[in-house]
């Protein structure tokens, strides 16, 4: 039997590949941007078993509409996986309140507002699994990144206190942690410095978002059907130290 899957930021990037991974397993997957015209972009991108719904991750009342309706249409959902995320990026000396704000209520508080809508229906159905997409700097922090470092840290340990939580009704809550990806995000970085960074990485390459994808797909699937609390490093290696 299918699955049905939820993928937030899911219109390009790791949340693109995301999709397409599931997609391709026999999947329903609901996916999430920030505007119409993305989405009916990727949609068309996708293909069969893909819908996609605009929907801004920073508004508990928008993310409640989402899971209303995803429930309504589907009866249950099987596997959440919570990637949107932005960059407010500048030292944090030079921070305002709102660069702070905008970051941590979409990163962190965006999750939160899905899960709390969502949780209901796996505790039911005794089954599910939530993963939430950390980065490998909530391990090691990253000049100009405070809040985005922050808010993929706060993400582990919201995943660990859920895991806790919902582990005696079947339900999973895992996280995966990426390094250096090739996305558009990444790609906004000097030459000089992405040079720099590939060099810092023992298997010399950069990831790509299939192989972020990967990993979801196994944590959501039977194969990881005894791991929980856990958080997923994908990183070729940039943090083994």
């Amino acid at each position: 039997m299918s699955r049905i899957v939820l993928v937030t930021g899911g219109t390009r990037g790791i949340g693109a590949g995301i999709v397409k991974r599931f997609l391709a397993a026999g999947d329903r997957v609901w996916f999430t941007g920030r505007s119409e015209e993305s989405i009916r972009s990727a949609e068309a991108a996708f293909g069969e078993g893909a819908v996609g719904r605009a929907c801004d991750m920073a508004d508990p009342n928008a993310c409640e509409a989402l899971a209303t309706e995803l429930l309504a249409a589907e009866g249950r959902i099987d596997v959440l996986i919570n990637n949107a995320g932005i960059t407010r990026d500048t030292l944090m000396m030079r921070m305002s309140g709102e660069q702070w704000d905008e970051v941590i209520s979409t990163n962190l508080s965006g999750p939160f507002y899905l899960i709390r809508n969502f949780v209901k229906s796996m505790m039911k159905q005794r089954a599910g699994s939530i993963i939430n997409l950390s980065s490998v700097v909530a391990y090691t922090g990253n000049p100009g990144q405070a809040n985005y470092t922050a808010a993929k840290a706060g993400l582990l340990g919201f995943t660990r206190s859920l895991a806790l939580e919902l582990g005696g009704r079947g339900v999973r809550v895992n996280a995966v942690a990426p390094g250096y990806i090739d996305t558009d995000m990444t790609a906004a970085i000097p030459e000089a410095g992405q040079q720099a960074l590939k060099s810092k990485i023992p298997l010399g390459r950069t990831g790509q978002a299939e192989d972020i994808a990967a990993a979801c797909f196994f944590l959501a699937g039977e194969d990881a059907a005894y791991i929980t609390g856990q958080c997923l490093r994908v990183d070729g290696g940039l943090t083994v130290s």
